[in-house]
């Protein structure tokens, strides 16, 4: 029996793990002798940051959940380590299976390589070059010290090679976000707030910030938000935004008549609003690709990304941290100029069937 640890910690890797699950699942039906263990590392605890996630993409329960929420980075990278240790000590694997760059990523990586278990990253090798990035150091760490990489690109394996990784550790399957997208887009339902808001369809934008760096600052924040707000005619700005930056936003003086902040949403309403928006303003990686596949305009409010595929196949723009920079790429919008998206290689909702493909046939030792 082969047995596989899967490690959810954060609203993006349930995105990411759910296909996994359902194709590990066929495996098993199939013959294949494997089980797996999800654990979730219990750090993002909002209930639609987590809880929701579970019930609409059809995740199995958790095996357990390590309630590692709060906490500064080291606080809660430590209790990570330390909770992640019992439970593979408990329960011993195999194969540990990270996904992202999320602090769990990275620390549940350095427990399973402690305890001389391999380890596969989903979404191994990819690199923004910021330093600044929590996220960017979480990816450099794990990459360096994990056995097999899943990844999105060919960008990115060029990058694990030059980092001195071998060739026959890459396997390049795509994106299991796409393929969770993919799966269930004729699932995406009106959120309540859609006539609350008295919403349109290409009649309202959305913006999604949640960086340190973007939101923080409260004298950045507040000039972002104008300047967005002044160059979006009289479309209503939907912002589904953390309680934490909802208390920040409160102290901001900001004409909130169009700026519509509202509690975060689950994935299933969340993109819904964004398959019917007329473009997205955002500081997330993630939410570039799904506009990208769902052929939505997205400008992207940071200095670098680790997604460059977004913009040269996708629909994405980097706009970067200046509010200043947004004029031009919103004049391009309101003429009807933007871009259209490409096809984007591998991206094509079959990634969890690669990545089980590549655990049955090469990773399992017969």
């Amino acid at each position: 029996m082969y047995r596989i640890t899967i490690v959810a910690g954060a609203r993006p890797n349930f995105m990411k793990i759910a296909p996994i699950i359902s194709a590990l699942n066929k495996a098993k039906d199939d013959g294949v002798d494997l089980s797996y263990r999800l654990v979730h590392t219990g750090q993002h605890y909002d209930k639609n940051m987590s809880q929701s996630f579970f019930e609409q993409l059809a995740i199995p329960e958790p095996n357990t959940n390590l309630e590692c929420a709060g906490g500064t980075q080291a606080e809660q990278t430590a209790s990570i380590l330390l909770a992640f240790e019992k439970e593979l000590n408990s329960f011993p694997a195999d194969l540990v299976i990270v996904v992202g760059d999320v602090t769990s990523t990275m620390a549940c990586t350095l427990v399973a390589k402690k305890l001389n278990v391999e380890v596969a990253h989903v979404e191994g090798g990819i690199r923004s070059g910021d330093m600044t990035m929590p996220e960017e150091v979480n990816r450099i760490v794990t990459d360096s010290i994990a056995d097999y990489f899943f990844t999105t690109s060919e960008l990115a394996n060029k990058n694990l090679l030059e980092e001195g990784k071998a060739e026959n550790q890459l396997f390049l399957v795509g994106n299991t976000m796409i393929d969770t997208l993919l799966n269930n887009k004729n699932r995406f339902y009106k959120p309540s707030i859609w006539k609350a808001l008295n919403l349109k369809a290409q009649q309202y934008i959305v913006l999604t910030m949640h960086r340190p760096a973007n939101v923080d600052e409260e004298h950045n924040l507040e000039v972002m938000l104008n300047e967005i707000l002044n160059q979006t005619k009289d479309l209503p700005i939907v912002f589904p935004a953390h309680p934490r930056t909802q208390k920040i936003l409160s102290q901001l003086d900001v004409d909130t008549k169009r700026l519509c902040i509202v509690e975060p949403l689950s994935y299933l309403e969340f993109n819904y609003l964004v398959q019917h928006s007329k473009a997205v303003i955002t500081d997330s990686g993630g939410i570039t690709e799904e506009t990208s596949i769902m052929n939505i305009p997205c400008l992207t409010l940071r200095d670098n990304t680790e997604r460059p595929e977004t913009i040269q196949l996708g629909t994405n723009e980097l706009v970067g941290t200046n509010p200043e920079n947004l004029k031009p790429y919103l004049d391009m919008l309101f003429k009807g100029q933007w871009k259209q998206t490409q096809s984007i290689p591998f991206w094509d909702g079959k990634t969890a069937e690669r990545i089980v493909n590549v655990i049955t046939k090469k990773l399992i030792k017969n």
